[in-house]
């Protein structure tokens, strides 16, 4: 156990996972990150956030005073921001954020992933190193993505980050219990009717 960096992942876990525990692999890239090291973010396309930066999900600069003024906006903002409580993001890569979809319905923290224009995606994997890799096999110069993703899992395990398996289709892809864009859009519907838009 790596005490050195105790104080960064409870500091971690409060910001990105509402206290809850940093996973294993989690860990291993956040210590690999810490240290300067950028194997494993060349090896998967990760760029952990940094303190106090934004979820995406509550970052609004991006929108005019007239469109932060409009209901709609707000409502949709304002559903937005609800999801937070269940999409837990810890980095950017993939087609936007990576991180954990953490709904109490779920038996287990499953990968997540939202892409920029603010679509939640299901990921195949069940950590998120694995989900992550799965996506990067796609774009090896292997055109063939199961070879592919077992040379990205040996190189990982050769770092120190063994994959729960290296086997593309042993991967686990089964549907989430809660559909992640449903929840969005039960939410964002329910800011509306709150703001008697419905």
């Amino acid at each position: 156990m790596n005490t050195t960096y105790d104080e960064r992942f409870a500091a971690f876990s409060r910001e990105r996972l509402d206290g809850h525990p940093v996973p294993d692999d989690l860990r291993v890239l956040l210590t690999a990150h810490w240290e300067g090291r950028d194997d494993f973010a060349h090896l998967l396309g990760l760029e952990f956030f940094e303190e106090g930066e934004l979820h995406p999900f509550l970052d609004t600069g991006y929108l005019s005073e007239a469109e932060l003024a409009d209901p709609e906006m707000q409502a949709v903002n304002a559903g937005v921001a609800r999801m937070t409580e269940y999409v837990k993001l810890v980095a950017k890569g993939g087609k936007g954020w990576v991180g954990y979809w953490v709904h109490p319905d779920e038996p287990v923290r499953r990968p997540i992933e939202l892409d920029t224009e603010f679509t939640l995606w299901q990921m195949t994997g069940s950590t998120l190193t694995e989900a992550v890799a799965f996506e990067q096999s796609a774009y090896q110069d292997e055109p063939d993505e199961r070879v592919a993703f077992g040379q990205l899992a040996a190189e990982l395990a050769a770092l120190g980050l063994p994959l729960g398996t290296t086997d593309y289709d042993a991967l686990d892809d089964s549907e989430y219990v809660v559909d992640p864009e449903k929840l969005m859009e039960t939410l964002t519907e329910a800011e509306r009717v709150a703001r008697g838009l419905g």
